[in-house]
């Protein structure tokens, strides 16, 4: 079975790291890509919306990939997330704390526009 390809977790606690390489590894994406590699989506942890900006930029500088943002500090509801993802220029948001099919569902989504 081929995979679904790449996916960077910028992650800084190990614990929830380990749980979305789990659960995205089960879903059949790569977590642990080689160098050459180049990733479908970037997944990334931010402490706050309000200072995401200098820590998406420079995910944007290295990778040419969507950006999938996961914070505590963002409301739940489909309006609130998709004006946070619209504010913050990235292609989704998912608040914290979520289910296993709320992220795979968020990672549907950041990849349904993909070529």
């Amino acid at each position: 079975m081929k995979g679904k390809g790449f996916i960077v977790i910028q992650e800084e606690d190990d614990l929830i790291r380990e749980l979305l390489e789990r659960w995205l590894g089960e879903a059949g994406y790569s977590v642990d890509g080689k160098a050459y590699e180049t990733p479908r989506l970037v997944i990334a942890n931010v402490p706050s919306p309000r200072g995401a900006q200098p820590l998406i930029e420079s995910l944007r500088a290295v990778y040419a990939a969507p950006i999938l943002v996961l914070s505590g500090r963002f409301r739940r509801g489909l309006a609130g997330s998709a004006e946070a993802a619209r504010r913050l220029g990235v292609k989704k948001v998912l608040p914290k704390p979520f289910t296993r099919k709320e992220l795979l569902s968020a990672v549907d989504a950041s990849l349904e526009d993909e070529g």
